[in-house]
């Protein structure tokens, strides 16, 4: 063969050879070039195509690496079999499926979302710049696979100042997130758990595929604790300081009976997620169930989602004493699944009070948000009565309205409003008389927040009084 007519762009930001390489490998796999001919030499190929020998070495080079050609010492370069190359690329044209587009609203009232205008980022940029060096080398090795030691320190000093919760970092299990922490938790406790859950209540937890998923009601008072003693129930999930979606807070009878139910027999336990008590805005904080156990009975699961970012993906887990050794032979293999640049970069911020000084900002921040929304609904009162509006980033409104919730959902979305219904959250379900929407006001502008209730409220068909 004596020339190999390839069109080369040496205008593109692909490299020549690369260019050659990929011409003559399609041309190959495609038979264009038969097996066993001679390729031309590299200086009669260079002064056909007015490159230099480099560029043709360094594609001959690459080609004969791959297995698509052989050389013959001072006799040239010559087709490979195919057939005796393990994989072949195929020139079948692939489909390009294009990303799905991101819905974009005028308003969202999404209960996950913060407000990201106030965070942080020269602090949290500092600590990152002065991790991110040569002296934290040691930090490219696997750590601790409960987590690192330095951010489980400043988790169980925060949780005793803020939480009244007594715990030492060893038994402290970092994780990337409640989804993840949660099926260790339930191996844990065994195969056989009864698992009984809020309904409505988080929707992610019914997708740790558990067999045995008994759904509890909850009211005002928050968890029924009547239905859980009746039920064959011997593990609980509970969000007792804001229940999710209702914003219910577990009243201190109840908490009293639950801890009760947990102490009768050996093997039952309560799991209290923690998710956003960081956030009340009316009397004292509600003490966690972990400070009132006596009887290491409970779990307590928590993120830093709603305190500080979603994307950081760092949750945690304080293991009673009782499960602390399961826990280390179940997963003595186990590697922690949050980089540790992240850990140690958390726990400076932690530890040189940026954390408690954001928080106090952001509790401030929320309070007048959570307070503007409450006022902005009051022209609608003869339609909409508000509940849980004592703590957290959302509040739940119920509806007198002779539509469904989805309906109700679905005029929102036309309007390009996002909310979500509280049967989005049902577990099985469940007869309530009136619809009812959740609205979170973390991601709302504080001066659009009256704007963002009288467009919901006009999507809605529903009037000012």
């Amino acid at each position: 063969m004596d020339l190999l007519l390839f069109q080369l762009d040496k205008t593109a930001a692909t490299p020549l050879y690369e260019q050659l390489y990929e011409a003559i490998k399609h041309a190959i796999i495609e038979q264009k070039i038969p097996l066993g001919s001679k390729l031309p030499s590299k200086r009669k190929l260079a002064d056909f195509l007015a490159i230099s020998q480099t560029t043709i070495e360094l594609a001959y080079g690459q080609l004969l690496a791959e297995g698509y050609i052989s050389t013959k010492p001072r006799v040239g370069f010559f087709v490979e079999d195919l057939e005796s190359l393990p994989i072949i690329t195929k020139l079948v044209p692939q489909p390009v499926t294009a990303p799905p587009q991101q819905q974009t609203w005028r308003y969202s009232f999404h209960p996950g979302k913060i407000d990201s205008n106030h965070f942080p980022f020269t602090a949290w940029r500092k600590y990152a710049k002065d991790i991110f060096d040569e002296s934290s080398k040691e930090l490219l090795s696997l750590g601790d696979p409960q987590g690192e030691y330095a951010l489980r320190v400043e988790i169980a000093q925060y949780l005793y100042q803020s939480r009244g919760i007594h715990c030492d970092p060893a038994q402290i299990v970092i994780g990337s997130g409640t989804e993840q922490l949660l099926p260790i938790i339930m191996r844990l406790l065994g195969d056989d758990a009864q698992f009984a859950i809020e309904n409505p209540g988080y929707s992610a937890i019914p997708r740790i595929h558990l067999e045995h998923i008994i759904p509890i009601h909850v009211d005002e008072e928050g968890l029924r604790v009547d239905e859980l003693t009746n039920s064959d129930a011997n593990v609980v999930y509970v969000t007792p300081s804001h229940q999710f979606p209702t914003g219910a807070v577990l009243s201190v009878n109840r908490r009293t009976k639950l801890l009760k139910w947990a102490n009768e027999k050996q093997y039952r336990y309560i799991i209290e997620d923690d998710y956003d008590s960081e956030f009340r805005y009316i009397g004292k904080p509600i003490p966690a169930l972990y400070g009132l156990d006596q009887n290491n009975k409970v779990i307590y699961l928590s993120t830093f989602t709603k305190s500080l970012m979603p994307s950081l993906r760092v949750a945690y887990v304080v293991l009673p004493p009782s499960l602390l050794q399961t826990y280390r032979q179940l997963f003595n293999y186990y590697s922690c699944t949050v980089p540790r640049f992240d850990q140690h970069i958390l726990a400076r911020f932690m530890q040189h009070g940026h954390f408690a000084r954001h928080l106090n900002r952001m509790r401030k921040l929320y309070r007048k948000k959570h307070d503007r929304l409450i006022h902005a609904l009051q022209p609608y009162g003869h339609a909409v009565t508000v509940f849980g509006d004592q703590a957290g980033m959302h509040i739940l409104i119920c509806l007198r309205s002779r539509y469904t919730e989805q309906q109700l959902k679905q005029f929102a979305d036309d309007a390009q409003i996002q909310v979500f219904a509280r049967s989005d959250y049902f577990v099985s379900p469940i007869p309530y008389s009136s619809p009812a929407l959740l609205l979170g006001f973390g991601d709302l502008e504080e001066n659009k927040i009256e704007e963002a209730v009288d467009a919901l409220m006009h999507s809605l068909h529903i009037q000012k009084e």
